[in-house]
């Protein structure tokens, strides 16, 4: 697969979760970011399209802390696009 298909893929994966509050935060991330990632970026953000939606949910929201392992380079842009 292309990056672009891989591209595609996760705009798909990110914009369609299921939880509206998701679709909207991660969609709108993978909108305005995922167009620059490269194969490393694009792994990150795909292990993070793998964890459950309320969990990243609340991550953003503050209710609760990520645990260590998960907090990497595009997890900390999703948690700042948030803010913006």
């Amino acid at each position: 697969m292309t990056i672009e298909d891989r591209r595609k893929k996760l705009l798909y994966r990110a914009t369609y979760r299921g939880f509206k509050e998701a679709d909207l935060l991660i969609g709108g991330f993978a909108a305005a970011n995922v167009g620059s990632f490269d194969g490393p970026a694009l792994d990150e953000f795909e292990a993070l399209l793998e964890l459950d939606d309320r969990q990243l949910y609340d991550w953003a929201t503050q209710k609760s802390e990520p645990p260590r392992h998960i907090i990497g380079p595009v997890f900390e842009r999703l948690m700042a696009f948030k803010l913006a």
